[in-house]
């Protein structure tokens, strides 16, 4: 088992959402704001406001995380977060929100989405970005999103 392994052993990335914003309300809950899986728009390039990608962890130990968006060819980083530390007791959870402000997304496309840990990869997910006509998008469908 290599280092990388071994120090992530305890780790378990429970979930990833993307949204516009997340607020911490009374209780210490937290509140998503625009949840998505995927933008779609008129036309390319495209400018986000505010976009948070928000990590929800399983395990225990003191972890560095970090999150960047690659273009769909994967050469080009869009957006990096800093490195941030965070910490899970043993048995417990945590989140991490990366913010990011002012993203443009260049081309439609299939853009990744790159969570690292201690510098590593730990997981990748697809944020899709489609430019559509106004039919499509405001067009009939069945399909729920």
């Amino acid at each position: 088992m290599s280092s990388t392994e071994e120090s992530t052993k305890n780790l378990e990335l429970l979930y990833t959402l993307f949204c516009d914003d997340v607020r911490l309300e009374a209780g210490n809950k937290l509140s998503f704001m625009g949840v998505f899986q995927n933008i779609m728009v008129q036309q390319v390039p495209v400018s986000l406001i505010k976009f948070a990608v928000v990590n929800h962890w399983k395990g225990q130990g003191s972890y560095l995380s970090e999150v960047r968006i690659l273009t769909p060819d994967r050469k080009t980083p869009v957006v990096v977060s800093q490195p941030t530390r965070f910490e899970i007791a043993s048995g417990g959870f945590a989140d991490n929100i990366s913010f990011f402000v002012n993203v443009t997304f260049p081309t439609a496309g299939r853009y990744v989405v790159q969570t690292l840990v201690d510098s590593n990869l730990f997981q990748e997910q697809v944020l899709t970005v489609s430019d559509v006509t106004e039919a499509e998008l405001f067009g009939t469908s069945e399909a729920v999103n």
